[in-house]
């Protein structure tokens, strides 16, 4: 299956976008995933699966950071998935 997602994107529409909040402590992450190298099955499989992101917390006081991120580095926090293509979501998050 090809990866439709190995184009970057714009921040302003990228393919899926998922934070997590710490309301106790006023932490959070935001990542807006921009490109993925891979497929969900071949990230699954390696434990080095990335995704370009537009990264936000209270550290970057407001702006965006660019960059590869560890898709497990992600995962493992559990986030909310609050924006995504119907595609992403199909292939993806399944």
């Amino acid at each position: 299956m090809p990866n439709n997602f190995a184009k970057t994107r714009d921040i302003e529409k990228p393919y899926a976008t998922y934070r997590v909040e710490n309301p106790s402590n006023g932490m959070y992450f935001e990542w807006k995933v921009l490109k993925a190298w891979q497929t969900r099955k071949s990230e699954q499989s390696k434990p080095y699966g990335r995704w370009f992101c537009a990264v936000q917390s209270p550290m970057t006081y407001g702006s965006w950071e660019r960059g590869d991120v560890y898709v497990s580095d992600i995962l493992e926090l559990n986030p909310q998935l609050i924006q995504a293509d119907p595609e992403w979501v199909e292939r993806m998050e399944s």
